[in-house]
């Protein structure tokens, strides 16, 4: 994998933690040039914001977009306005980068979705029905800007810092009960999806593909 890396430009979007921070870690590990913009270098869901960043840059060889804020809860509580907003980061913020991004031929880029697209939650409606048209979009993509390859990473529960805001006590008990539900016996950890990202991105056969990194959760009863 290093000889595949060595010298690479990588973009890695949402590179400030969690899945995003250990995806751009293990890129210069394998010896890749990586690129983490802020978001006020590159705020995804400003069209302007994505147009001028990539204007301003050189080709890239593989680029990954693992940033996205959305809102949760019941459909008919969720404020409309919360709702799209949540598609405006997500999928339309991934549509723009995938839309202005410039990319060798034979490069990738790289979504990131979840296993509520084929595992759907009644807690968590929107954020399902976003995955699906995330990874429909990558199928969709792959046949328009071939050869650049287009694929979506698909990770189930995972350790981040999106769960900051619960007390350690209530996380742990959360995961605890999750992984005990998991063929796998455990929850995720970022690791684990970084080396899912590198896999679609290094594999010159891998496009059009959704990768579900869930530890079975989309099989579990």
């Amino acid at each position: 994998m290093t000889a595949q890396l060595n010298g690479q430009r990588i973009l890695v979007v949402g590179a400030s933690g969690g899945i995003g921070k250990a995806t751009a870690d293990a890129f210069e590990k394998a010896g890749a040039q990586v690129f983490r913009p802020d978001q006020e270098t590159l705020d995804i869901i400003d069209d302007g914001s994505v147009d001028a960043f990539f204007a301003a840059q050189d080709v890239f060889d593989h680029v990954v977009v693992a940033a996205a804020k959305t809102k949760t809860g019941p459909v008919s509580k969720l404020a409309l306005t919360d709702a799209q907003a949540a598609m405006n980061s997500k999928f339309f913020g991934a549509y723009r980068v995938a839309r202005a991004a410039k990319v060798r031929d034979g490069g990738s880029i790289t979504f990131v979705s979840g296993f509520l697209s084929q595992r759907p939650s009644a807690s968590s409606v929107l954020q399902g029905a976003i995955n699906a048209a995330l990874e429909a979009l990558a199928r969709g993509l792959a046949l328009e800007r071939a050869p650049v390859r287009i694929n979506t990473v698909s990770p189930g529960l995972v350790d981040t810092p999106l769960y900051a805001g619960m007390s350690d006590t209530e996380r742990q008990a959360m995961f605890e009960k999750a992984a005990a539900r998991l063929p796998a016996g455990r929850v995720g950890q970022p690791d684990d999806i970084a080396g899912a990202i590198l896999f679609v991105a290094t594999n010159p056969y891998v496009t059009g593909s959704t990768v579900t990194v869930d530890g079975g959760g989309t099989i579990a009863a």
